[in-house]
C-alpha cells in the first residue's frame, strides 16, 4: 500500500492528471471514500488530462459516463455504483465487456462486491482532521511497472 497526502481539489485533480500518463485500454481504477473524499475530482483530473475540455459531470445520476475519441486521447467510462443496491444490476451495465476496449474509472466499486475487478488500481481518498486528503493506493501487478505515479 502506498500513502500521499492531497493538500486540496487542485492537488487532487493533479494527481487525476498524473495517473493519466499511466492509464491504457484494460485498466480499472477503482476509487473509494466517504462522500466528498474526491473521488469524482480524482477522476476530472485524470479526464481533463485524457482531453476532455470542460468539467466533466459526475455520473452519479447516468451511473455510466462514456468518453470517447476525439473528445479524449483513450475511451473512458466514469461509473459511479453509489445508486447500485444488488450487485447483479452491475452485470446489466456490461462493464466488463467495455473493458476490451476501454479504461474504466469507477467510483462507489464497493456496491460490486469485494472480488469484483481483483486487478483495478484501488485508490482510496480519505478526508483528515485538518481538511486535506489521504489516499492509499492498492496497486495490483499489472500496476507495478507503472506505479508510483
Amino acid at each position: 500500500m502506498t500513502a500521499l497526502r492531497l493538500e486540496d481539489p487542485a492537488a487532487t485533480e493533479a494527481f487525476g492528471a498524473k495517473l493519466a500518463a499511466h492509464v491504457k485500454v484494460g485498466d480499472v481504477i477503482a476509487l473509494t471514500g466517504t462522500l466528498g473524499a474526491g473521488k469524482t475530482s480524482l477522476a476530472r483530473g485524470l479526464l481533463a488530462a485524457l482531453g476532455l475540455v470542460g468539467e466533466a459531470p459526475s455520473p452519479s445520476f447516468a451511473i455510466v459516463q462514456p468518453y470517447a475519441p476525439p473528445e479524449v486521447r483513450l475511451p473512458v467510462l466514469h461509473v459511479d455504483l453509489y445508486r447500485i443496491d444488488d450487485p447483479d444490476e452491475i452485470v446489466e451495465l456490461a462493464l466488463d465487456d467495455a473493458r476490451y476496449d476501454s479504461v474504466l474509472i469507477v467510483e462507489w466499486p464497493e456496491r460490486a462486491g469485494p472480488d469484483y475487478w481483483p486487478d483495478a488500481l484501488r485508490l482510496d481518498l480519505t478526508i483528515e482532521p485538518d481538511g486535506t486528503r489521504g489516499l492509499t493506493a492498492g496497486v495490483p501487478e499489472g500496476w507495478t511497472r507503472r506505479w508510483p505515479i
